[in-house]
C-alpha cells in the first residue's frame, strides 16, 4: 500500500468515525442528562418514595406546556401549581388532545427550572420522549409522578428555591424542530 493510499485510509476512517459519533451523540447526551439530573434534566426512577423519605419543607412546583407549531395539538396542564412536600410522591398530569383532522405523533420534550434543582427532581412515570399519536379529535392524559428527594433539605445551594417549574414541549415526532430541542440540551421556550 502506497503513501497517499494510506493516507486516503486514515482519512475515510476518521470520516467514517466523526459520522457515527454525529449519530450518537444526541442518544448519549440525553442519556448522560437523565443520570446525571445536568442541564435542567430531571432524574427518571423506577422507585417511588416511601413515608420514611418525607421532610418538614414544602417546595411550590409549577407546571407549564407549550406545542410547537406544526403540530396540531393543545396541550395543557391539569393543574398550574401544587405545594409538594419534600419526600412525598405526586401525580400530577397534562392534557393533549389533536385539533388536527388527521392522526399525528408528537414527542414531549421537558426541563426543570431553576437547573440546579433538577438533580432533585425524580420523576418515576412520566411519557416525555415517547412517542404519543392522538387520532383527529382524541384526547388523552399524560400522568406524571414525581418527588423531590430528600437530600434537597439537606443542599445548601437549595436553601433560597422555593419554586420549581416542571415545563413541556409537545414537537412533532421524528421532526427537525424536536432534534433540534433535544440537541439544544432540554432548555425550550415556555410560556
Amino acid at each position: 500500500m502506497n503513501k497517499n493510499t494510506k493516507t486516503l485510509t486514515y482519512i475515510g476512517l476518521f470520516v467514517a468515525f466523526m459520522i457515527g459519533v454525529s449519530f450518537a451523540s444526541v442518544p448519549l447526551y440525553r442519556l448522560f442528562c437523565q443520570v446525571t439530573g445536568w442541564d435542567g434534566t430531571p432524574q427518571i426512577l423506577t422507585e417511588a418514595a416511601t413515608p420514611e423519605d418525607a421532610r418538614e419543607r414544602n417546595v411550590l412546583v409549577q407546571f407549564t406546556s407549550r406545542v410547537d407549531d406544526d403540530l396540531a395539538w393543545s396541550f395543557k396542564p391539569l393543574q398550574n401549581k401544587i405545594n409538594v412536600q419534600v419526600g412525598v410522591s405526586n401525580l400530577v398530569g397534562y392534557k393533549g388532545e389533536n385539533e388536527g383532522s388527521n392522526v399525528s405523533t408528537g414527542t414531549a420534550v421537558y426541563n426543570i427550572t431553576p437547573a440546579k434543582a433538577a438533580k432533585y427532581f425524580n420523576k418515576t412515570q412520566c411519557f416525555c420522549f415517547a412517542r404519543q399519536s392522538l387520532a383527529p379529535g382524541q384526547s388523552e392524559n399524560f400522568p406524571i409522578e414525581f418527588y423531590i428527594d430528600p437530600d434537597y433539605v439537606e443542599d445548601p445551594e437549595m436553601e433560597d428555591v422555593r419554586i420549581i417549574t416542571l415545563s413541556y414541549v409537545f414537537y412533532p415526532a421524528d421532526s427537525e424542530a424536536l432534534d433540534a430541542a433535544i440537541e439544544a440540551g432540554y432548555n425550550p421556550v415556555t410560556n
